[in-house]
């Protein structure tokens, strides 16, 4: 499905030809987020991200970028995450040189000039308020700091307003010729273009790319299970937001499909275990799901619901029972349902251009090594219920399970008796 070649400079360049397509993604990874900063440099990664969009010295303006991919009705946008930074621009297959030529731009020839700094503090600054504004934003955000208390894995990925403040251009500047390098990216394409056509665009705008080094993260490290289980950030809001969360796998780890089609039995879909129990039956949340996250040497495990908060202490023992429940059975027909519902999504999810180079990029910037969809698929289906059973009773451990609260409550007495 896949073909790569690295230039001679170490730029890996992956490509997926889709030939019964009409449009071609480029995704450009860049090998840093925001869990390679010290808490000086908190939220320079994404700083970084938005500057790169301000101005080139072809394109000058932010609207000479944006237009160039819009005049020919194509999609751009970045996104920074805690271990990659990302750019991507889907097009119609006839301006896939234009936009690889924009994208490129961008990244190679960048202004981040001083009134440009100063000018996107302020945007970034009242990006971070927005995104605090909303309380199932601030409750995920504390459990990241239970998990991994003290460590850039707990923070938010845009830093905070203090640290926002503390960017300086030297700062932003010195980021970018560091991590912006050839042996830290990858240059991942999809759609109806052949791999030669690919490889020889981008080698004409990255031949001269430096190659630079790979940086290095602090490894992860979860809170001490002794410290406090509950945290309650006071709000008046409509709903309380709960999040009972444990810690989770590592993308590689051996374990990784069986927790998550134990995750799927137990709150991933509208036929989940805690959907139909705490919405269908008891009618106490409108949303209420979980998950299984992974990174290169940590994850999580999250079960959030949303609920008045006269029913929040319901709505938290019904999610226990059921996390405890799972342990005693995972019959086959639920665990085939599991199975089927990750699969078909993952299936659906790539026919999209966009969806097929962002897997590969991702993939080939954390790990070096590209997992196909049959890969993955096969891997899903030689789950048992064995395995699915040994995963919860594993990784559903009471003695670690923790809860972060956002509502209207002034004493997070009620809570903390509910996790004795």
């Amino acid at each position: 499905m896949y073909q790569q070649t690295v230039l001679p400079n170490g730029l890996r360049v992956i490509s997926a030809e889709m030939p019964h397509t009409r449009s071609v993604s480029i995704n450009i990874f860049t090998g840093v987020g925001s869990r390679y900063e010290n808490d000086q440099e908190a939220g320079v990664s994404h700083f970084l991200e938005h500057m790169l969009f301000k101005g080139t010295k072809r394109r000058p303006t932010g609207a000479d970028i944006s237009g160039a991919i819009e005049q020919v009705g194509g999609l751009m946008n970045a996104g920074t995450d805690r271990e990659t930074t990302s750019f991507w621009c889907k097009v119609a297959s006839p301006h896939f040189h234009q936009a690889l030529d924009v994208l490129m731009d961008i990244l190679r020839n960048p202004l981040i000039s001083l009134e440009d700094v100063e000018k996107e503090r302020g945007v970034i600054q009242e990006e971070l308020n927005m995104t605090n504004d909303y309380p199932g934003y601030r409750v995920d955000l504390l459990t990241d700091e239970m998990l991994w208390p003290n460590h850039p894995m707990g923070r938010d990925i845009g830093g905070t307003r203090e640290t926002v403040e503390g960017v300086t251009q030297p700062m932003i500047l010195d980021w970018y010729h560091k991590h912006y390098v050839a042996s830290n990216m990858v240059v991942s394409v999809a759609g109806n273009i052949a791999h030669g056509e690919v490889v020889e665009a981008v080698a004409n705008l990255a031949h001269d790319l430096p190659t630079g080094t790979i940086p290095q993260y602090q490894p992860a490290v979860y809170g001490d299970p002794s410290q406090p289980r509950v945290r309650l950030e006071n709000r008046r809001t409509e709903q309380a937001h709960l999040s009972l969360f444990l810690p989770g796998l590592a993308t590689r780890h051996l374990d990784r499909y069986a927790l998550d089609l134990m995750n799927g039995v137990l709150g991933d879909g509208m036929s989940s275990r805690l959907f139909v129990e705490l919405r269908e039956k008891r009618g106490l949340a409108y949303e209420v799901h979980s998950s299984s996250t992974h990174f290169r040497d940590t994850g999580s495990i999250v079960v959030y619901s949303a609920v008045e908060p006269h029913k929040a202490k319901e709505a938290l023992c019904t999610a226990l029972e059921e996390m405890e429940r799972i342990k005693d059975s995972i019959p086959e027909e639920e665990l085939s349902k599991a199975k089927e519902y990750a699969k078909g999504r993952l299936l659906l999810r790539m026919e999209d251009t966009r969806a097929v180079a962002g897997w590969a990029g991702a993939q080939e910037i954390l790990y070096g090594q590209v997992m196909t969809v049959d890969d993955v698929v096969d891997q899903v289906d030689a789950i048992t219920t064995d395995d699915a059973l040994r995963a919860a009773r594993t990784y559903l451990t009471t003695e670690k399970l923790k809860l972060a609260v956002v509502g209207p409550y002034r004493s997070d007495r009620q809570f903390q008796a509910l996790l004795k």
